[in-house]
């Protein structure tokens, strides 16, 4: 495995699924025990390994507007969609700002990111719709996925610490309640590699909004260790799911640290702004 038994960083490891590795013509990318074999569903968690993108995004940037060449970006996307089975050319890109937005996407958004201009802003995307791939990003934040398989319906979630403190996951699951009649213990749910306790070190402001936002929930996720605290963003994106009813047999949860594994994921603490970015991708599939 890739993943060499490195950068775990879940403190309670019974939380943890290890995710499974996949390798094709040098590409690697991760799926969730979860959704994986789901009939009519497509999903996928990207690495940095197996693109065409020259340093500092070698090589399988799938950020756009980070200042790669788009040809390389469209190439990966085209080499990444193709592993797992959907049209590139269909994709639906979030347009992240750390906010609590929850986009319904439909037939019209298809292309919206790579093709086209984006006319939206949202942290986390949902449709019933077929052969519509939703994209997240990540550099460190959290990445999730939800499926519910009762009324044929996905979501995808960018959740760093503001849009988790923000309640972004619960926003989603009520927004596919809503507009889908999705019932939160039906969802299944894949948290992606984050950065972990081990390496997203803070001040007093991270915890505090977690505690305002969680209460008594957070604690277990926020360790101080001196004059700083470190923070467990996949644990505390775990509580949300649980707070808005996805049923904790229901909730993957990687455990790899972006932050531990340069050599596999892109991290902003590790990189900077010179670099790339790993997306998750969901899809609904005709076949269903």
């Amino acid at each position: 495995s890739p993943a060499g038994g490195q950068g775990v960083f879940f403190p309670n490891k019974e939380l943890t699924m290890p995710f499974d590795f996949h390798e094709q013509n040098g590409l690697t990318w991760l799926t969730a025990p979860g959704l994986d074999g789901r009939s009519g569903l497509t999903h996928g968690f990207s690495t940095r390994q197996g693109g065409v993108s020259v340093p500092p995004f070698d090589t399988l940037n799938l950020g756009v507007g980070r200042g790669d060449d788009p040809a390389a970006v469209a190439e990966n996307y085209r080499r990444f969609c193709g592993v797992l089975g959907v049209d590139a050319r269909r994709t639906v890109l979030s347009r992240q700002i750390h906010e609590t937005t929850v986009r319904r996407c439909t037939a019209a958004d298809a292309g919206k990111g790579l093709l086209r201009k984006r006319d939206y802003t949202a942290d986390a995307l949902i449709t019933n719709e077929p052969d519509l791939p939703l994209v997240v990003f990540s550099a460190d934040c959290g990445i999730i996925l939800l499926y519910d398989p009762a009324h044929r319906a996905v979501g995808g979630t960018h959740a760093g610490w503001r849009g988790c403190a923000g309640g972004i996951l619960q926003n989603t699951v009520e927004a596919m309640e809503r507009e889908f009649g999705s019932r939160p213990r039906d969802l299944l749910a894949a948290i992606g590699p984050c950065i972990g306790q081990c390496c997203f070190e803070t001040d007093g402001d991270v915890p505090a909004a977690m505690t305002a936002a969680l209460g008594e929930a957070a604690a277990p996720y926020l360790e101080q260790r001196g004059a700083k605290w470190h923070v467990d963003l996949a644990g505390l994106n775990r509580q949300w799911l649980l707070k808005a009813g996805v049923l904790p047999e229901h909730i993957d949860v990687c455990g790899l640290c972006t932050a531990c594994r340069p050599d596999l994921l892109w991290s902003h603490r590790k990189m900077g702004n010179a670099r790339g970015a790993q997306v998750a991708l969901i899809a609904l599939t005709e076949e269903g």
